[in-house]
């Protein structure tokens, strides 16, 4: 025999809607593809300017290549020659586009402006400025995206 009225069917009813609801809240997309690349695009920023080079090169897949052929291993020894050279950096940037030419490849345009301090002979402190236009490919490896390719350009030296 089942139970009449609403005193049985309220709590089943109300029980499966927060099931429905919390299986519904887990299925969600945490981020857009967008807001993840542009995350991966701010942690570089923030590993530069801390001059972690571990923590930028997890940003780089193993099958990186720049515009002139060079792979991870020569980023890895350029980006420890600037750490080296420039003691304190900071980093302006600005992500001119991102687009989607494939579900797991994201090409971005990023203007990077770098800031420092250079001493001269009187101990003046002079600022200098060089501001790059920089197109970089992400693509998705393991739900993360990781930096395949770059090219860069200066466009003006201050």
């Amino acid at each position: 025999m089942l139970p009449q009225g609403r005193r049985f069917f309220l709590p089943v009813i109300v029980g499966a809607l927060l099931w429905l609801v919390a299986m519904l809240g887990g299925c969600a997309p945490r981020d857009t593809p967008e807001a993840q690349v542009r995350a991966v695009i701010a942690a570089g920023e923030q590993a530069a300017e801390s001059r972690d080079l571990p923590g930028l090169l997890e940003l780089v897949s193993p099958a990186f290549l720049d515009e002139h052929g060079g792979g991870r291993d020569e980023l890895k020894q350029a980006l420890r020659g600037y750490f080296v050279t420039h003691p304190s950096i900071a980093l302006l940037t600005r992500i001119e586009s991102i687009e989607f030419p494939y579900r797991d490849l994201a090409q971005v345009r990023v203007t990077i402006g770098t800031l420092g301090r250079e001493v001269t002979e009187t101990t003046a402190f002079e600022l200098a400025a060089d501001i790059q236009e920089v197109v970089l490919e992400l693509k998705l490896e393991d739900d993360e995206w990781k930096v395949v390719r770059a090219a860069w350009s200066s466009t003006r030296r201050g």
